[in-house]
């Protein structure tokens, strides 16, 4: 009950942060660092990624395609980390600190949870754990 509800929450998540990286993208193109090529086509990517992804996480018939959208999840957060960095970064060297380190310190600790979080709430419960090593028939 708690993975669905997650999993329902990141949907939500994902999925308005995707439809703002389309229908606003202006606040992430100042946040992208400088050596990612193409930014304005990234933003559109990163949205389309995070709206698909969403819709892929609560998706019921296909727990695969639910597997695979959490993993998808997981790597696009794990690639737009740097952008994350170079907004901290960028705003520490505001004359003002910009949105300070209440909010960009739980940020960058947050990262690896929500990383984490697709793969979990992505996993069918009711499927076996692989333990990693291989079992022979008796």
């Amino acid at each position: 009950m708690i993975r669905a509800a997650l999993r329902w929450l990141l949907a939500l998540f994902y999925g308005a942060a995707g439809v703002i990286h389309l229908i606003r993208p202006e606040p992430f193109l100042t946040i992208m660092p400088a050596w990612v090529p193409a930014p304005e086509a990234v933003v559109l990517l990163t949205g389309v990624a995070e709206v698909l992804g969403a819709i892929g996480l609560v998706q019921p018939f296909l727990p695969q395609v639910r597997r695979a959208a959490g993993w998808g999840l997981a790597l696009y957060a794990l690639c737009v980390w740097p952008a994350n960095i170079n907004h901290f970064i960028i705003d520490m060297a505001r004359a003002d600190g910009g949105l300070g380190l209440g909010y960009h310190v739980p940020r960058m600790f947050a990262q690896p949870v929500i990383i984490w979080l697709a793969v979990w709430v992505s996993r069918d419960p009711a499927a076996p754990r692989q333990t990693g090593s291989a079992q022979t028939p008796g």
